[in-house]
């Protein structure tokens, strides 16, 4: 039986004090011994952490007594044993860098399909208007080698500063089609789709939850591979069950490398 719960979540959200808020996300995290990384900035808050569950719980019950943060939701999967190496808690620029400041995802969302539209969607190779639907991975290219939707557009960014730059140079070839943006769970697809929404991309949606809510809700239809993660489990497979033994790895990368 597995014993670690692990959980990764972001919100985009307005947040003031950060180094107060640093302070006491620390603070709660070291003395419920939870490891992983947070990271805050002014645009909002993203985190992979692991421990026991009932500490994970009694700290996402402390840090949604923060009224900015009350409904924060995250996605789950389980490990035998604790896959990150320390805690880290810090204070970026952005919770996911693009290098794109016009970006500002706590103005609002970009539209969204739930797992269960999107394996609809791709059953019948369109969308609910017959308008033909292709999915686009913004994870970075050694993601992408583990495992994606098969027929995904992967423009073989190596880091996703690079995301822009790429639309930019693809953009003709999305015309007319329905683009469903994706990523491991939800972050790096919702800046991605309202980027492209603001770049004039007419008919975009990210997929709310990324490919973790997505095996959550509909297994491995449409998936081919299995799911990256930044920590030693290294991937995750459509029943979120990890590739390999935590804790015998020593060089795999870490949730700090997903900033990139």
């Amino acid at each position: 039986m597995m014993k670690v719960l692990n959980i990764a979540a972001y919100k985009f959200v307005a947040l003031e004090g950060l180094a107060e808020l640093q302070a006491g996300v620390r603070e709660a995290l070291q003395s419920r011994a939870i490891k992983g990384t947070v990271l805050l900035a002014e645009e909002g808050i993203n985190l992979f952490l692991a421990a026991p569950r009932a500490d994970i719980h009694d700290f996402l019950a402390w840090l949604r007594r923060d009224a900015r943060l009350h409904d924060l939701e995250v996605k789950e999967s389980w490990s035998h044993a604790q896959p990150f190496r320390k805690l880290l808690v810090r204070i970026k620029p952005e919770i996911i860098r693009m290098n794109h400041p016009a970006i500002q995802p706590a103005a609002g969302r970009a539209p969204a399909v739930d797992a269960a539209t999107l394996k609809r969607w791709l059953d019948v190779g369109h969308d609910d208007d017959g308008r033909p639907v292709v999915t686009l991975d913004t994870r970075n290219d050694f993601e992408v080698d583990v495992g994606t939707f098969r027929h995904a557009i992967d423009w073989r960014i190596t880091k996703f500063t690079e995301f822009p730059h790429a639309l930019l140079q693809h953009q003709e070839a999305l015309k007319g089609k329905t683009v469903v943006s994706f990523c491991t769970g939800g972050i790096r697809c919702e800046k991605a789709a309202i980027f492209m929404r603001e770049a004039g991309v007419e008919h975009v949606f990210q997929l709310d939850g990324g490919i973790l809510k997505y095996f959550e809700e509909s297994g491995h239809t449409h998936f081919d591979g299995e799911c990256f993660v930044f920590d030693e489990r290294r991937a995750l497979d459509p029943a979120l069950k990890p590739r390999v033994n935590v804790g015998a790895l020593s060089d795999s990368p870490t949730s700090e490398d997903m900033e990139s």
